[in-house]
């Protein structure tokens, strides 16, 4: 595998409430990635101090990052292929190599789940919705060098409707939307768990963070890399001390 002449850019969505779940996601991203990548959490506070992000607060969003995922291309300055994976993630698999993996005529890449959401309520309380292509945007691949993507400005992140751009109406054709297997956005608890651990899992109704998801598949597999993290961080303390 030849290495990408610039670090591919990867932002994970951030959330106050779940600030060690962006450190474990970060984390497994490097820990399996064969090439660099830039990983940054993409922070509501800091967009909008940008002035790139300028909708009205909304309580009843399930994140701090539910609209904020769409700016994304244009932080990456519309360049290559960028990517957007929400917080409760945990990655098993090389995601510096599945870029290599995707045809330049698609706009974005996604697991195109169908699925009825098996939990009226998620992560801390949070309302379940049901919507059409629900899930897709919680792991996106843009084509920066795509008309779609282009178009796709802080402008209209800030005055779409919401529905607008979770199901993808700013891309006119659904061939331009490419499929990505299910291991790369595998949602726990919605599908049985597989004999071979998926590439990326996807805590979507709650992780081990939350006291009340501590026994979900696969929660072992996160508690272990925080811990990780955790031994990293205990170590360079004493190193500076």
């Amino acid at each position: 595998m030849s290495q990408h002449p610039t670090p591919r850019k990867v932002f994970v969505g951030y959330d106050a409430r779940e600030d060690v779940a962006w450190k474990v996601c970060r984390h497994s991203i490097l820990q399996h990635a064969s090439q660099a990548l830039d990983v940054r959490p993409l922070k509501q506070p800091t967009v909008r101090e940008l002035g790139l992000y300028t909708r009205p607060a909304d309580s009843s969003a399930s994140t701090e990052f539910s609209l904020t995922r769409f700016l994304t291309p244009y932080l990456a300055h519309y360049e290559d292929w960028s990517l957007f994976v929400d917080c409760d993630f945990l990655f098993t698999g090389d995601l510096s190599a599945l870029f290599d993996t995707l045809n330049p005529s698609k706009a974005v890449y996604v697991v195109q789940h169908d699925y009825v959401p098996a939990n009226a309520v998620k992560m801390d309380g949070k309302g379940q919705t049901v919507y059409p292509r629900k899930n897709w945007s919680s792991f996106l691949i843009f084509n920066g060098r795509h008309p779609a993507v282009k178009a796709l400005t802080p402008d209209v992140v800030n005055r779409a409707a919401p529905a607008y751009l979770h199901r993808f109406g700013w891309i006119e054709d659904d061939k331009d939307i490419g499929a990505l297997d299910l291991k790369w956005n595998f949602l726990v608890g919605e599908y049985e768990k597989p004999d071979i651990t998926p590439s990326a899992i996807h805590y979507t109704n709650g992780g081990p963070w939350f006291p009340q998801w501590t026994d979900v598949d696969y929660g072992d597999l996160w508690q272990a890399a925080r811990d990780d993290i955790l031994v990293k961080e205990a170590a360079e303390l004493a190193a500076s001390t």
